[in-house]
């Protein structure tokens, strides 16, 4: 099994150096490989999930190392990831089916010639394709933040990095942290992507968590030891590595107006109650995005949907995304103010867990409103 030690010996002294001497207030450390005596501090499951989207990527650029790691020391109980693969089948971790986006693609003359024009989901697509680089290839391009806004000193610093390099970040962490990779635009990647003996990315992602010991039903002491959830917007893909493993699997629900990738199912047939019966089959959660939860008018919350109440009754836990700090993404009820919009989600809607691009923010929220607070 590689190490993190292995996977990083090039890349710690980089970290070091921009990131520790470099950013004084904002340290990064390499993460020891458990406590002292071999154990770990065991998952939290006493409050909803904190599920760090795409790590901490309101600091620094999403699915990165130092963005995962980020989220670790921030408290995450899981850090999330997209999984895609390149062009010679090596699972990888990027949010976009383009590099054009969240990497210095553009400025690479050698690959000028890589554009492409595909039909995604029924739409034409231009851009460089993820699948039309190998992974030595992509390894020599370097990410950048996505939004604007957002700190843009850490661009052009990190490395796309592999699924199983994510996998052995969370392994390396020193307390028990739970991956949540996402099977990203399975019909695609199955179109584009060849595997021998006829394998398909669900197979793949199969093998390698098998590979590091991920397995077991939700809450199993298997589980809880590497907590895992499988997720992907495909029912499909869901369905399929439903037959390859028993780690519990998410639905996750795009907006109203956007059909599933692989059956083309309006929103209205996924979340009513025959398909939701259906679904819960396979899956022990969904994770809608929260807009679709309590719907919004200029910027305003209105009547929220019985969306929970209905998977809460099928006994499926809901995970809505994606909180953001910045003001540009909270509704008018929060006042510019995150922590009521978590107070908001967690008190009043009762989710199960919640996708944040700043996980430091919901765990000191969490921290500060349990009921052990202050205690000695």
């Amino acid at each position: 099994m590689q190490t993190f030690s292995s996977i990083y010996s090039d890349f710690l002294p980089l970290v070091l150096l921009s990131l520790i001497i470099g950013c004084s207030s904002r340290p990064l450390y390499r993460l020891p490989s458990g406590a002292p005596d071999g154990t770990k501090q065991p998952l939290q499951t006493s409050r909803p999930f904190n599920v760090a989207h795409r790590g901490s990527n309101g600091e620094f650029p999403e699915e990165t190392a130092p963005s995962y790691m980020r989220a670790i020391e921030e408290g995450a109980d899981f850090i999330e990831a997209d999984i895609l693969s390149s062009k010679d089948g090596v699972l990888v971790c990027n949010h976009d089916l383009t590099l054009d986006e969240t990497s210095d693609v553009a400025e690479h003359k050698e690959f000028a010639d890589r554009k492409r024009t595909y039909q995604v989901a029924g739409t034409n697509l231009t851009g460089f394709f993820i699948v039309d680089f190998t992974l030595q290839e992509l390894k020599t391009l370097r990410v950048k933040q996505r939004y604007p806004f957002r700190d843009q000193q850490y661009n052009g610093k990190f490395q796309i990095i592999t699924f199983e390099e994510y996998i052995s970040i969370a392994m390396d962490a020193p307390r028990v942290v739970g991956i949540y990779p996402e099977i990203k635009n399975p019909v695609f990647i199955n179109q584009h992507v060849q595997w021998a003996d006829g394998k398909k990315f669900e197979d793949k992602i199969a093998e390698t968590l098998k590979k590091y010991g991920y397995e077991g039903s939700y809450m199993s002491e298997e589980w809880l030891k590497q907590p895992i959830f499988i997720q992907s917007f495909a029912p499909t893909s869901l369905v399929s590595i439903s037959n390859l493993t028993d780690s519990p699997k998410v639905f996750l629900i795009d907006d109203v107006t956007v059909l599933t990738e692989d059956t083309s199912q309006t929103y209205e047939e996924i979340t009513s109650d025959a398909y939701l019966d259906y679904i819960k089959q396979y899956v022990i959660g969904i994770g809608p995005w929260k807009d679709t939860i309590v719907p919004v008018n200029s910027n305003h919350l209105v009547t929220p949907t019985d969306l929970i109440a209905r998977a809460h009754a099928r006994n499926l836990q809901v995970h809505p995304y994606t909180y953001r700090n910045e003001n540009q993404f909270l509704h008018l009820e929060f006042y510019e103010d995150p922590y009521a919009e978590y107070e908001y989600w967690i008190d009043k809607i009762g989710v199960d867990g919640l996708f944040t691009d700043f996980t430091g923010s919901l765990h000191r929220f969490q921290e500060w409103t349990s009921p052990l607070a202050g205690r000695k």
